[in-house]
C-alpha cells in the first residue's frame, strides 16, 4: 500500500521548516557551533557552549544518529534551500576530505585543553550577549567569520553537489558519526531505517530524492540499511510508492542478509 500524499508532504514539510528556521536562527545559535570558540575556552579552562553542543550530538548520536543533520542543522537548511538552484549529486568516494578538517582541529582543542591544565568550569552562554552569538557589541569580527563561514557553505553547495558542505567540510557531522559508530559496535538501539526488500519495484525514486546523494535503492536490496552518511531524513521514507522504507528502533540489524540478526 502506497504512502498517502498528504502524510508524505506533511513530514517534509515539517522538516524542511524546521532547517530553514534553523538557519534564519544562525546568527543566534553560531557560537554554540564555533570551531574556534571552543578552543578559545579550552584555553581559559572553560568548556564552551559548543563544547557542550559537540558532546551532546556525540551523545545523542548513539540513539539518534545523524537526525541533527537532517531536521535542525543550519548548515543543512542552507544547503538544502539551494537544491533550487543546484541539485546535481554529490560525490560521496570523497567525504574524507572532512576528516583533514576536524582531526587537527581536535587535535588543537586536546592540547590547548592539556596546556590550560584541563578544563574547570562549564559556561553554555560563554562570550555571547545574553544567549545570542552575533550582536553590535562584539564588532565586526564575529560578523566577517560568520560571513565566510556562509560563503564556504555557498561554494561548496554549489560546486560539490548537494549537501556538498555536509560531505566535504563539515566539523560537527564526525562527533555524530563517531556517536553512530560506537553504537552499532555496542549493539546498542536506536534510530534506524529498515527496508521491506521483496516489496521494492526497482524505481529508484529513494535514491533520486536522497539529499545526501546515497543509492537508497542499492541500499534496501543488500537489506543494509545503514550507512555513515544517511542523516534519518526521511526522505526516501516518504517518497517509496511502496512504503517499503520505514523508520524503527532497535538494535543495528546483521550487514550480512543470510546472516541472522541478533535478538
Amino acid at each position: 500500500m502506497s504512502t498517502p500524499v498528504s502524510h508524505v508532504h506533511r513530514r517534509q514539510n515539517v522538516r524542511k521548516t524546521l532547517l530553514l528556521g534553523s538557519f534564519l536562527l544562525f546568527p543566534v545559535t553560531f557560537y554554540y557551533l564555533s570551531p574556534y570558540l571552543i578552543i578559545m575556552g579550552a584555553g581559559e579552562r572553560t568548556a564552551s557552549g559548543s563544547m557542550v553542543a559537540f558532546g551532546v550530538m556525540t551523545l545523542t548520536a548513539l540513539v539518534l544518529g545523524r537526525l541533527f543533520c537532517g531536521w535542525v542543522c543550519p548548515a543543512g537548511g542552507l544547503g538544502e534551500a539551494l537544491f533550487t538552484v543546484q541539485n546535481r549529486r554529490a560525490n560521496n568516494s570523497r567525504n574524507w576530505t572532512r576528516w583533514f578538517v576536524w582531526v587537527p582541529w581536535m587535535a588543537v582543542v586536546v592540547l590547548v585543553t592539556l596546556s590550560a591544565g584541563s578544563i574547570k568550569r562549564i559556561d553554555v552562554l560563554y562570550q555571547t550577549d545574553h544567549g545570542v552569538s552575533l550582536t553590535t557589541a562584539g564588532g565586526m569580527g564575529p560578523y566577517i567569520i560568520f560571513y565566510a563561514v556562509l560563503a564556504l557553505l555557498f561554494v561548496l553547495s554549489l560546486t560539490a553537489g548537494k549537501r556538498g558542505f555536509c560531505h566535504h567540510a563539515c566539523w560537527m557531522a564526525p562527533f555524530m558519526m563517531i556517536g553512530r559508530r560506537a553504537r552499532n559496535v555496542l549493539h546498542l538501539p536506536g534510530v534506524q531505517l529498515r527496508a521491506d526488500t521483496p516489496a521494492c519495484v526497482a524505481c529508484r525514486a529513494c535514491t533520486a530524492a536522497c539529499p545526501m546523494s546515497l543509492d537508497v535503492q542499492t541500499m534496501v536490496l543488500g537489506q543494509q540499511m545503514e550507512n555513515s552518511e544517511c542523516i534519518l531524513c526521511g526522505t526516501c521514507v516518504d517518497v517509496c510508492p511502496h512504503s517499503v522504507i520505514h523508520y524503527d528502533f532497535g538494535k543495528p540489524r546483521s550487514t550480512n542478509p543470510s546472516q541472522p540478526e541478533k535478538p
